[in-house]
């Protein structure tokens, strides 16, 4: 215990002796949080859309509001050609445009189809299929609401109601914020990105500065040593656990539905596996540089891309899907998404809890037993 102790003094004055390198460690998940969080929502609002609307009657101002009233489109032109509405978008200012024709009132007053046409700018794939999707269901509910008035007006105004009505209800975040998904993603990002980093170059920095040999000859053990590098940085990890879950909750207004300290408990476990897999890194890596490339093009890249941050598990491939499993942070987003919006507890997520244990341990031990063999 002594031996241990005196690697965790060692450690944590390593951390605080440089006081810039300890300010970062503890502010920089905040303000990553923070940047990432206004940054990379994935909600596409206001669509700059122009429109060129060669009827000007009630029916087509009516028909344009459809698609304005919301915060999906913004009708930032209003032009007088198609050749304007292609050169608007040729130049980038808007993404969607809608040409009615001067006929547009006249077909729908005399029950004639009217034509209208969409145009879309296809060079963001992620903002066309945004526009795409929302032009059309806004445009299907609008040709509903004409087609049940020109049915009416045909019967004598006899009120009509539609033969099937839908209900649709949004359990766990009714408003479809993009906010509430991505936030708690965001914060196991950030938090595995720090605690990898942080120690993908523990043993690597002992080695490049000559002080591993005197470890190499004390009486302290694999796990001694291992767990002496770990513990100081869980430490600084439950600040940023702590600093984290605050912006989650009071800057973004993401609720936790479920037990806080649970969660904090939980999270600390998925800590200990990425320091775990940093150590592990560093045990197998020769220079710092080494480590980092490891860190990143190992684990980082993987876990924003196949851990369901940001695209579905569902569908993958077998080898990516297996490939996933064995990150922590894939079973850690199921935990903090569903204790932070659906409020359940550990009987609902045991599977992802038990896998992160697993992992956490797995890596641990392994770091133990790269360490040992360099010795």
């Amino acid at each position: 215990m002594e031996r241990l102790r005196t690697i965790m003094k060692k450690e944590f004055l390593h951390i605080l002796r440089d006081a810039r390198t300890l300010f970062m460690i503890i502010v920089l998940p905040a303000m990553l949080l923070i940047l990432l969080g206004y940054g990379v929502t994935g909600e596409v609002q206001d669509i700059p859309l122009a429109v060129a609307d060669f009827s000007k009657t009630d029916q087509s101002r009516l028909f344009v509001d459809y698609f304005t009233v919301s915060n999906t489109f913004e009708q930032t032109y209003d032009v007088l050609s198609e050749e304007e509405l292609l050169y608007l978008i040729d130049r980038g200012y808007v993404d969607a445009a809608m040409l009615i024709p001067e006929d547009f009132g006249l077909n729908l007053a005399t029950s004639e189809p009217a034509h209208v046409q969409f145009y879309i700018n296809g060079s963001d794939p992620s903002v066309s299929q945004t526009a795409q999707l929302k032009l059309d269901s806004i445009a299907q509910v609008a040709i509903q609401d004409i087609f049940t008035e020109q049915i009416q007006k045909t019967m004598g105004g006899i009120e009509l109601s539609l033969p099937v009505v839908t209900h649709m209800k949004t359990l766990y975040n009714p408003d479809s914020k993009e906010d509430f998904y991505m936030i708690p993603g965001l914060v196991a990002i950030v938090l595995q990105v720090q605690a990898l980093l942080l120690t993908a170059m523990a043993i690597v920095r002992e080695r490049e500065q000559g002080t591993m040999e005197q470890l190499i000859v004390t009486p302290i053990r694999s796990w001694e040593l291992m767990l002496g590098k770990i513990i100081p940085y869980m430490l600084v990890g439950l600040v940023n656990v702590l600093g984290s879950l605050a912006v989650a909750t009071w800057l973004f207004g993401i609720p936790i539905l479920g037990n806080i300290w649970m969660l904090i408990l939980l999270t600390m476990i998925f800590i200990l596996g990425s320091l775990g897999m940093g150590v592990l890194i560093s045990n197998i890596s020769t220079t710092q540089m080494q480590a980092m490339y490891l860190a990143v093009g190992i684990v980082l890249i993987p876990a924003i891309i196949l851990s369901g941050l940001m695209f579905s598990r569902v569908g993958m491939p077998l080898v990516t899907y297996l490939i996933s499993e064995i990150l922590p942070v894939t079973h850690y987003l199921i935990i903090v998404r569903g204790m932070m919006l659906k409020g359940v507890g550990i009987d609902f997520l045991w599977p992802s809890i038990r896998m992160l244990i697993i992992l956490s341990v797995v890596y641990f031990t392994a770091s133990v037993l790269a360490f040992r063999k360099r010795i």
